[in-house]
């Protein structure tokens, strides 16, 4: 929550009166699928992540109008250590790469993709590969979406 939640709410703060005072600016967010469902093994990381979506989502409601605009950027599964530093439920690190995170995208492709989305001004996208679909599995089939996700390969 420190770092992923309450350090970019402090980053944000302080930037927001300067981007008012000029009467524009765009404030990036990286959170991740996860901000939007979540999966075993990431619980902590799962509430820091929903978090920052209802922070961010009610600031943009609260700026419409300013020239200041938000793109929340939720990454899916990118060949990184995350899985390796996720903690196990008795607060322990993992230390290990789990499966889904070793066959994620690549950093760089989600870089190009995460920079075209933020040039473009989009406010909210959902970058990687099978994963994003769990957004409208969640959505649309939630009974289907808790049978699938005791499942999920990340441990």
């Amino acid at each position: 929550m420190e770092v992923n939640y309450f350090g970019t709410v402090g980053l944000t703060k302080a930037v927001l009166p300067r981007l008012l005072a000029q009467n524009t600016g765009q404030v990036v967010v990286i959170s991740s699928l996860v901000g939007k469902f979540g999966t075993p093994y990431r619980s902590a990381y799962a509430a820091s992540k929903h978090a920052l979506h209802g922070f961010f989502d009610s600031l943009r409601a609260e700026l419409a109008g300013t020239g200041i605009t938000i793109t929340l950027i939720c990454p899916g599964f990118i060949h990184t250590n995350v899985s390796v530093n996720a903690l196990a439920g008795n607060g322990e690190p993992l230390g290990t790469m789990d499966a889904a995170t070793a066959g994620g995208m690549a950093p760089a492709e989600f870089a190009r993709r995460a920079v075209r989305a933020i040039r473009q001004g989009v406010s909210e996208i959902n970058i990687g590969g099978r994963e994003t679909y769990g957004v409208v599995i969640k959505r649309w089939l939630p009974k289907v979406f808790e049978k699938m996700l005791p499942k999920a390969r990340v441990r």
